[in-house]
């Protein structure tokens, strides 16, 4: 089976064909396929991929009433990210 390294979203991943990886968001619709820049390969420098979703992660929470003496806002970030498909490699 071959392997190759991808760079998406300014990470490196180490690919082979079949797996799905989850990348930095980037702009291309569901199902549509996608030429990623590659930096080393076993075979040929060329690695296709169909793009899965989009989404991100969402956490759950549950309130409880709290005395608002000690009540703290939580502000945070979450990546929104593109899960690809490994089509060929080569």
């Amino acid at each position: 089976m071959s392997h190759g390294i991808i760079r998406a979203g300014g990470k490196q991943f180490l690919v082979e064909e079949g797996q799905t990886i989850r990348v930095p968001s980037f702009e291309a619709e569901a199902g549509s396929s996608v030429e990623l820049e590659t930096l080393l390969t076993t075979g040929e420098k060329k690695i296709s991929a169909t793009v899965v979703a989009h989404g991100k992660d969402q956490k759950i929470v549950v309130f409880k009433k709290k005395r608002r003496k000690q009540y703290k806002r939580t502000r945070g970030h979450r990546q929104g990210f593109t899960t690809l498909k490994i089509d060929s490699i080569g």
